[in-house]
């Protein structure tokens, strides 16, 4: 059986009740819709792979200006989405006439939403009905369950209008029990098209309960640990993952919150969890990758990451190559002179406490090497790069080199990058 459309989607009864107009796109309503998601504005369009329909309350449009109005639309398009809806009346009075302009002129759906519905029950009649239609030509019919599961995470991960009792009672309904004083973690992996990963490494947590569903290109789980688990949190998980995934995956986990902390910071850790698979898959990484296995991060892992990009990669490109210039100028100058790994080096001694050890280790190098790097790169800058005063001066421009380099990059390869 054919997959739901968009014409479909829009005679489910919670669109309806918005009184949806369609201003572009009127050609491709019979396109299909693989899933259906509601984000911020800026958000959204980083975390698509095709077929979706972005539902937003088009908050991230009324302080942009019309440039970054199309060229926003013009990322959905290129990313496949299948449709944009935008709530108009609270945050957006009316339709930016740019965005109903290039959503004409790419051929992209477009509505506008006239009545407020809150964007969960259009997510979760939505992906029901495309669980639903998927699940009727095969021949062993899955539980209800994962349609829950995936509706519930998606709507955590994107914020949606949600409270506290109805979180308790679909959480419950998908099977997850979170006890008291458990730790809940958001994992994001890229790469995998099945939960696999995530239960191996559940299973070697011991006691874990997770939430966990496939979305195109990427596996989002919500994990719980015990309280009887003792130490880090974050670091067990990130050990078991190292562990459970394949080599090539990529694997991103959140914070570590309570579990009676509310539904806003459940929402926090996955939201986390996919930002940060968002900067692992842009910016380069800082130490050598571990060969033959997966890459596994988290969000205190690259915290000074997100702090340099806050806002979105695009609008920091400016002040980061500042920043680059005046704390690092002499050494790039020599860099581009004179092929070295000197700022790569720096990095990582900074990084690592500018442990000589543990420096040379991670390079793999001797230490008189290391020593004779570190002597040159003093003698670029002309500082001494263990003067406390200097640590964080330097570990941020160094990050924010990073950064940048990852910009271009991912450009050349038409990758996602971070809002």
């Amino acid at each position: 059986m054919p997959a739901l459309t968009l014409r479909e989607v829009l005679a489910l009864d919670p669109v309806r009740a918005t009184e949806p107009e369609l201003l572009a796109g009127e050609t491709a309503l019979d396109r299909p819709v693989r899933w259906v998601h509601s984000s911020e504005v800026y958000e959204g369009a980083n975390f698509l792979d095709g077929g979706e329909l972005l539902l937003t309350n088009g908050f991230g449009l009324t302080d942009t200006d019309a440039e970054i109005r199309r060229r926003y639309v013009r990322e959905l398009a290129a990313r496949g989405a299948s449709g944009l809806a935008v709530e108009i009346g609270r945050s957006l009075p009316t339709m930016p006439p740019e965005v109903t302009d290039e959503a004409r002129r790419l051929g992209l759906p477009l509505l506008a939403l006239h009545r407020v519905v809150p964007f969960v029950r259009i997510t979760e009649a939505a992906n029901r009905a495309i669980v639903a239609r998927g699940l009727s030509g095969r021949s062993v019919v899955r539980p209800w369950g994962d349609d829950h599961t995936a509706a519930l995470l998606a709507d955590l991960a994107d914020r949606a209008a949600l409270n506290q009792p109805e979180v308790e009672a679909r959480s419950a309904l998908a099977g997850f029990h979170p006890g008291p004083g458990a730790r809940l973690i958001g994992v994001s992996v890229h790469g995998a098209r099945e939960v696999t990963a995530v239960d191996r490494a559940v299973r070697l947590l011991g006691g874990a309960s997770v939430l966990r569903a496939a979305f195109p290109g990427d596996v989002l789980a919500l994990l719980a640990l015990p309280a009887s688990v003792s130490g880090d949190p974050i670091r067990a998980v990130q050990e078991a993952f190292r562990t459970a995934a394949d080599p090539g995956l990529t694997v991103a986990v959140g914070h570590a919150v309570d579990t009676g902390s509310g539904w806003l910071r459940w929402s926090d850790t996955l939201r986390a969890a996919r930002t940060t698979l968002e900067l692992a898959l842009t910016v380069p990484a800082a130490e050598p990758a571990v060969p033959e296995g997966p890459l596994v991060t988290s969000a205190r892992a690259l915290s000074l990451e997100r702090e340099l990009t806050r806002g979105g990669i695009d609008a920091n490109r400016d002040r980061l190559a500042r920043l680059v210039q005046h704390a690092l100028g002499p050494l790039l100058t020599w860099e581009a002179a004179h092929p070295s790994d000197l700022v790569r080096t720096l990095e990582v001694h900074l990084r690592h406490g500018c442990s000589p050890t543990r420096t040379a280790a991670l390079l793999h190098i001797g230490r008189q090497s290391l020593y004779q790097r570190l002597e040159r790169i003093e003698s670029l800058l002309g500082l001494e790069i263990d003067d406390p005063d200097l640590l964080g001066e330097l570990l941020a421009a160094v990050c924010a080199h990073r950064v940048v380099r990852g910009m271009g990059a991912a450009q050349v390869r038409g990758l996602r990058t971070v809002a």
